[in-house]
């Protein structure tokens, strides 16, 4: 008999409760009528819900919910339309607030929002090509003040397995020469920078910490831990006031660049599927530009909602490199507003080529 009362305290415990709180009956009488409900959905198409009320209830009104906002409400159960604005690609919590006889009642239902967009395909023109160095496992690559910055990983070469030593640079970008250096300690392995307010933020990649340097004489200024467990840092970039980071999975999140909190995040998508892997960041013309991790290829993201735009194909640099057992894949990505050009270059390149890039 015990074991019978405990179960009946678990389903009540589940049930929802009205607007004073009270317990319900046990049956939900409202639920999302499946037929208009569909698993996925594209920024072109039209949310429609509509109650199904299997006991007949006489309906005081209905109130809509996307991803926990009120996006609007009926008197009946008559078909509810909402057009997506700038939505967020990835899954979306919908919900309904029915209230029924002096009761409200909740269902809830999920949906996900896939790219309509078909990616352009991008083209570029080989402009100059400059010396790099043949022994830096590039992984975050930007200008600042005309002064190229690099941050390099202790990435294991293909062919020799000898590791390097992680690092922070700047670089003459002309001719390949580094003239100022600072190593990461402890065999930490160095991924993204970008620059902000003066001050270099740079990844590391599993030991899930963040590091500040001053701009001008990379003197250590702080630390941040991550803010979510087993977080990995892959490639970082900016918009003037926030920071965005990849993790190797499909999302990219917004971080508040003073306490490295994480604001927001978008998930990446090609048409229906997700896009991961994608590393070295770099924010251009309120786009953000990303090397996909070894697909020799860069993707430009729309940041609001997470659209894969447009793709370049940059697999034919790699031969026009010298050819050496250590050779890696494509990545890095700095944009030099002066001259409206992309440098790219890749993990243990002894090249770096400037470009330009049209549709």
């Amino acid at each position: 008999m015990r074991k019978h009362k405990v179960f009946a305290f678990i389903i009540l415990g589940s049930l929802l409760v009205s607007c004073n709180g009270s317990k319900k009956g046990k049956t939900n009488s409202f639920s999302f009528n499946q037929k208009e409900l569909k698993a996925q959905y594209t920024s072109k198409d039209a949310l429609k819900l509509q109650i199904d009320n299997s006991q007949s209830k006489k309906i005081d009104s209905i109130v809509y919910f996307v991803n926990d906002t009120k996006v609007g409400s009926k008197m009946d159960d008559s078909i509810f339309e909402y057009r997506w604005d700038n939505q967020k690609l990835g899954y979306i919590g919908i919900k309904a607030v029915v209230y029924a006889e002096g009761e409200s009642q909740e269902t809830v239902s999920r949906v996900e929002m896939i790219s309509a967009i078909q990616p352009k395909s991008l083209t570029y023109k080989i402009l100059n090509v400059y010396p790099h160095d043949i022994k830096a496992y590039t992984q975050g690559l930007e200008f600042y003040r005309d002064t190229l910055f690099e941050s390099t990983g202790n990435g294991a070469g293909n062919g020799t397995g000898i590791k390097g030593i992680s690092s922070l640079r700047k670089t003459d970008y002309t001719t390949g020469k580094v003239y100022k250096k600072v190593d990461l300690e402890n065999a930490m392995f160095g991924e993204g920078i970008t620059v902000l307010n003066n001050k270099v933020y740079q990844l590391t990649y599993k030991e899930m910490t963040a590091f500040v340097y001053d701009a001008d004489n990379f003197k250590r200024l702080k630390s941040f831990p991550y803010f979510k467990p087993k977080l990995e840092g892959w490639g970082l970039t900016n918009d003037g006031t926030n920071l965005y980071m990849s993790d190797g999975s499909e999302k990219i999140w917004t971080i508040n660049p003073e306490t490295f909190t994480d604001i927001d995040y978008i998930n990446i998508y090609m048409g229906a599927n997700k896009v991961k892997n994608v590393n070295e960041l770099e924010w251009v013309d309120g786009k953000i530009f990303g090397n996909v991790y070894q697909k020799d290829a860069i993707a430009r993201i729309n940041p609001k909602t997470g659209e894969v735009e447009a793709v370049l194909n940059l697999k034919d640099l790699k031969s026009k490199v010298t050819q050496h057992p250590d050779l890696d894949v494509l990545n890095g990505i700095a944009y030099n507003p002066k001259t409206k050009t992309f440098f790219v270059t890749g993990k243990n390149w002894d090249k770096m080529f400037e470009i330009s890039i049209s549709e």
